[in-house]
């Protein structure tokens, strides 16, 4: 296996189109454990974290902009990020340890496509757009268009994620992110719920949306759950319902962290809590 560290946009796309085989990384948090669990080795492995445009994070006037490669802990350090979109930033620092989320990126998380994957949730709810690179120039996708399957994206031959951008939320909106898993740290999402609630001065709800991961092949909306809420206030019957919704949207399978049942149940507990922190958060900001 041969390896390559390109500088730039350019130089990357030409290494990857040269090489079909070619496998992009950028903190290599998952690539390397893969590889020992028995993964072939690609012919050539291309660490994109030396290219300054995907480890940068920036505020615009209408949006933020994450580099692709940016580590996970460079989120929490930002405290305006933190504001505004909790619920991301706290998704991204449960991706391993501390150690990991040196290296880890939402643009790594998203990309290795599975499952269970905490932070795409977070990054579904909140819009998220996919900015990628590739021999035909750059495009703009949805997060929610990356991942088709378990392990595999939408990202054609010499492609590959550069920046993630998210709309900076209007006043009185909110967004907040709960996983379960099995230990009470590092281990893989039973089920990964993400949430964003937009409530108006009476506090009725003007905007939701809710994801969920580790429950289906690929995230799963809860468009119903709009349906239930918008115009209305956060009930406890209102709420009852979108929990049922949550439960009836999974797809999940059996194995060793939890049954179908587990999982639909477990879905409509953490949708129910995460949007009363969301709403709590609401509730907090300055007026």
């Amino acid at each position: 296996m041969r390896y390559v560290a390109p500088t730039s946009i350019e130089e990357a796309i030409s290494v990857l189109v040269a090489d079909g085989s070619a496998q992009v990384y950028a903190g290599a948090t998952d690539f390397i454990p893969q590889l020992r669990m028995g993964r072939p080795e690609p012919d050539l492995a291309v660490d994109v974290k030396r290219i300054d445009r995907l480890v940068g994070l920036r505020q615009e006037e209408d949006r933020w902009v994450i580099g692709a490669a940016t580590p996970s802990v460079r989120l929490g350090e930002e405290a305006a990020l933190v504001a505004e979109l909790p619920g991301l930033v706290e998704s991204a620092n449960l991706i391993g340890s501390d150690q990991i989320q040196s290296r880890a990126s939402l643009g790594g998380n998203l990309c290795n496509a599975s499952p269970a994957a905490d932070s795409v949730p977070a990054m579904v709810v909140n819009n998220g757009r996919a900015v990628i690179a590739g021999p035909d120039g750059m495009r703009t996708i949805p997060v929610s268009s990356v991942v088709i399957s378990p392990g595999r994206t939408s990202l054609g031959r010499g492609e590959f994620l550069v920046e993630l951008e998210f709309d900076r939320p209007p006043p009185r909106t909110s967004d907040a992110y709960l996983r379960f898993i099995p230990r009470t740290e590092m281990d893989i999402a039973v089920v990964g719920v993400g949430v964003r609630l937009s409530l108006d001065e009476a506090g009725r709800c003007e905007d939701v949306s809710v994801a969920l991961g580790a429950v289906a092949p690929t995230v799963v909306s809860v468009p119903s759950a709009g349906e239930i809420l918008i115009g209305n206030a956060l009930s406890e019957d209102a709420l009852s319902q979108v929990a049922e919704e949550a439960s009836a949207a999974c797809n999940p399978i059996d194995d060793k962290r939890g049954t179908k049942a587990y999982r639909r149940q477990v879905a409509g507990v953490l949708t129910v809590r995460a949007l009363k922190i969301a709403a709590a958060r609401i509730g907090s900001q300055p007026r």
